[in-house]
């Protein structure tokens, strides 16, 4: 597979992260984050008393932060209620912008998703989920949730379990406690017991093979990426329309791939 030469090694975010003190932490921006949040593909639009109940505040403070955000052009008010404008894809561009990790991973993604006609992705962890940060398809659209921005469920998910494998046990098992495991297809695992040994199969084989469980005919086989010190800092994946490849050709075709672009990013991350 051929190589381009990523971007000379840098701690691209700046210096070691500065939490500050506590006196540093500006609380009404917190809160207008938790406002923009609270709006998402089952709600898009919301009343003033929905979004104090979802962001935890009081109704008071969540009208001021709609009518602030109204203001300034990130929502719009129709009637009592309120949706998110165009304007707040600024935030998730700025990311894709700027960001080192999507610039190092997309010609990686386009490459396979070119080899493999399929489509590929690679994600990191966020609460219960796992964030797109960058995608390739080859023209092929296998699922929606293959795009950058969206978010999938971590636990039925080959990314998710990638990245849930790097976890200590104890944040493990948390997190597994945590979830609702309620079956999104016939195939979705629904049973703790049988996800934990799951994960634990994917920290002996460095891989998750997730066959139709978050979506029908949707399967996926993900690696993780670390970084030079070892640590998991994102997954990547290639993903195939079940009635095109079975996942005996998946691992077959797709595996030695990942595991090369995996080798190939870890010096650059």
């Amino acid at each position: 597979m051929p190589s381009e030469t990523p971007p000379t090694p840098e701690n691209a975010d700046g210096p070691s992260s500065d939490t500050g003190s506590p006196r540093d932490f500006v609380a009404a921006l917190a809160s207008g984050l938790l406002v923009i949040e609270a709006f998402d593909q089952d709600r898009p639009r919301l009343s003033i008393s929905e979004v104090a109940q979802r962001a935890g505040l009081t109704r008071a403070a969540a009208r001021r932060h709609l009518i602030t955000l109204t203001r300034l052009g990130y929502a719009h008010q129709t009637g009592r209620q309120f949706a998110l404008s165009a304007k707040v894809l600024r935030f998730g561009q700025s990311y894709m912008h700027s960001a080192r990790l999507p610039r190092l991973l997309q010609p990686q993604l386009t490459r396979m998703a070119l080899a493999m006609q399929e489509a590929s992705s690679a994600g990191v962890l966020d609460g219960h989920d796992v964030i797109s940060v960058a995608a390739a398809t080859a023209g092929r659209v296998v699922s929606a949730t293959l795009q950058p921005g969206t978010r999938v469920p971590a636990w039925c998910t080959a990314n998710g379990r990638v990245l849930l494998a790097a976890l200590p046990n104890e944040d493990l098992d948390a997190f597994i406690a945590r979830q609702a495991m309620l079956p999104l297809t016939p195939q979705t695992l629904t049973q703790r017991d049988r996800l934990r040994l799951e994960i634990e199969r994917v920290r002996v084989r460095g891989y998750a093979l997730v066959d139709q469980e978050l979506e029908p005919g949707l399967r996926t086989l993900a690696v993780p990426l670390r970084n030079f010190r070892g640590e998991v800092v994102a997954a990547i994946n290639v993903s195939a329309h079940a009635g095109r490849m079975s996942t005996a050709e998946l691992l077959d075709r797709c595996l030695p791939m990942l595991l090369e672009v995996q080798a190939h990013l870890r010096q650059f991350l």
